[in-house]
């Protein structure tokens, strides 16, 4: 399957297809890729169901058991974009229950009712652009050219031909416009001044959402400042059509859309769920691993959290929780927690194999990243497959010798290995350079020898 698809499309791809897609950007992790895959086109089937009986259907939650930088975050981040869905990620650590020092796990459900409302308005936007670009067009023409009295009157433009000698002199300064030949001009606009107060609350576990309530409500009631400034046309267009384009969208349909989608299909991914999930004397006091956890319970089981958008219901919201586990199990979360992530499976560490891949294969691939980076100096970068294979053993072994992160080691790597060539690419002669093994052992030998220096460097 070569094409690519739309964002949101569920009803066209199936969980073979959907594992299909995330392949271009994720290397192996199968067994997760397709548990992540059903979950999503059940959301879909749920949709086909009767009212009733779709109430009854709730979602699958999921834990996902590996070492960190084995795709995790990506794998839920790339369905979340796929299903073009409200997304967020949250570290469990983060959290505590109500009297320790930390965020209020509500916030979780604003948080991600924020983004949907971000989403909802930028394609919103998207909608209204041509129409709000036609009109801050009118709307610096009517600056540079104020309109006949006739105009004023009617409310509308004359057909053309028939109009007053402004009419024909309006149309050639559009045309003038729209060819540029009038971007060195200036022009004064009125712009609005929303002064918000800043620092009301200090940064107290819980106290930021209030803030935030606070600033919303104080700055719709102190009225913003208006004052002239002057702008380049260029810059006056854009700014009118972003402000024309505000007037054209309604914010109570926006917000209206985004709460539904937080409830229908939105995604929390709970990163580090191990670190709550331990009993060991060593990682903190029980009380507060077992309180975060029971602080959860209620959104993963599905409750209302009160938002500024207005109450969001988290009973149909899939969570993906995951951790390395290397010191907690899974069993050792509370049996309510448990109960509500049915579905777990357990992430592969990656090998010298996943890493060349990784380094080549993936739509957003690390070697295609650098090669398109150094392009624009007129730097070619030639990776030779040995090269490639080398910066893998080099990722392997460091992994192996001190913390094993994964991939996550390649962007270290390959950004030490490649530093002389970026910070020189002005002023190199020769403009192909090639990344063989001889390479990589050359400007990575003495680092990878020093334990102590890999340690702080890779």
């Amino acid at each position: 399957m070569n094409h690519d698809f739309p964002a949101g499309k569920l009803d066209s791809l199936s969980p073979r297809e959907i594992v299909e897609v995330l392949d271009r950007y994720v290397i192996g992790q199968r067994d997760a890729k397709r548990m992540v895959a059903i979950a999503l086109r059940n959301r879909w089937r749920r949709q086909q169901l009767s009212p009733e009986l779709r109430e009854e259907i709730f979602p699958k939650n999921i834990v996902m058991i590996g070492p960190t930088g084995v795709g995790k975050t990506e794998i839920s981040r790339r369905l979340a974009k796929l299903a073009d869905a409200p997304f967020i990620k949250v570290e469990a650590s983060k959290f505590t229950e109500v009297g320790y020092v930390g965020r209020d796990v509500e916030s979780i459900i604003r948080d991600l009712t924020e983004q949907s409302v971000n989403l909802v308005k930028s394609s919103s936007l998207e909608r209204v652009e041509r129409k709000a670009e036609d009109m801050a067009e009118d709307r610096v023409l009517d600056l540079l050219l104020p309109p006949s009295p006739s105009r004023t009157a009617g409310g509308q433009e004359d057909e053309p031909g028939q109009g007053a000698p402004g009419d024909n002199t309006r149309q050639k300064l559009r045309k003038q416009l729209r060819e540029g030949r009038l971007d060195n001009r200036t022009v004064e606009i009125e712009i609005k001044e929303r002064g918000l107060p800043v620092g009301i609350i200090s940064n107290v576990g819980g106290m930021e959402d209030l803030e935030h309530h606070l600033r919303d409500m104080l700055g719709g009631l102190m009225p913003g400042k208006k004052k002239n400034r002057v702008m380049k046309i260029p810059d006056a267009l854009k700014y009118l059509a972003q402000e024309e384009a505000q007037k054209l969208i309604d914010m109570d349909e926006v917000t209206r859309d985004a709460v539904e989608r937080v409830e229908q299909s939105g995604i929390v991914f709970l990163d580090e769920i191990d670190k709550i999930a331990g009993r060991e004397k060593n990682m903190g006091p029980d009380v507060s691993r077992e309180g975060v956890q029971r602080d959860l319970l209620p959104i993963v089981e599905g409750s209302t959290i009160n938002t500024k958008y207005g109450p969001v219901k988290t009973d149909h919201i899939l969570f993906i929780a995951a951790g390395a586990f290397h010191v907690a199990k899974p069993a050792d979360m509370i049996p309510e927690l448990q109960g509500r992530f049915p579905i777990r499976v357990e992430l592969e560490a990656l090998t010298k194999g996943d890493l060349v891949r990784i380094l080549t294969e993936p739509r957003n691939a690390l070697v295609k990243q650098y090669q398109a980076l150094m392009e624009t100096e007129g730097i070619t970068l030639d990776f030779t497959r040995e090269g490639i294979e080398a910066i893998a053993a080099v990722a392997v072994e460091v992994n192996d010798r001190t913390e094993n992160i994964g991939a996550r080691r390649l962007f270290t790597i390959v950004e030490r290995l490649l530093e002389e060539v970026s910070f020189e690419a002005q002023e190199l002669q020769e403009k192909k350079v090639v990344i063989d093994a001889s390479y990589v052992n050359e400007h990575l030998k003495e680092i990878v020898k020093d334990q102590d220096l890999s340690r702080y460097i890779l």
